[in-house]
């Protein structure tokens, strides 16, 4: 299982392999420079997924879904159900 802290350190991988500062990937959001630290050192011991889909994306990258143990996300299966790869 992924917790919090995985995804904060995913969230500073994103931003560094952007080559970004948290300064400028806040920009590109419209957040506080501090609002990204918090969120990658889990400061508040939470974080918003809104705030959070933003960065990524801000970053050149997506969230997935992906079931445990598993490397298809939910979107890749839901796109072979419609093609009829696989039964519903």
């Amino acid at each position: 299982m992924t917790t919090l802290a995985d995804v904060a350190d995913q969230l500073k991988e994103a931003r560094r392999q952007a080559g970004l500062t948290q300064q400028q990937l806040a920009q590109r959001v419209g957040l506080n420079r501090l609002t990204v630290g918090r969120m990658e050192n889990l400061a508040n011991g939470d974080m918003s997924v809104s705030a959070l889909v933003g960065l990524l994306e801000a970053a050149g990258f997506d969230l997935k879904v992906v079931k445990a143990g598993h490397s298809r996300t939910l979107e890749d299966i839901l796109a072979e159900q419609r093609r009829g790869d696989i039964p519903p």
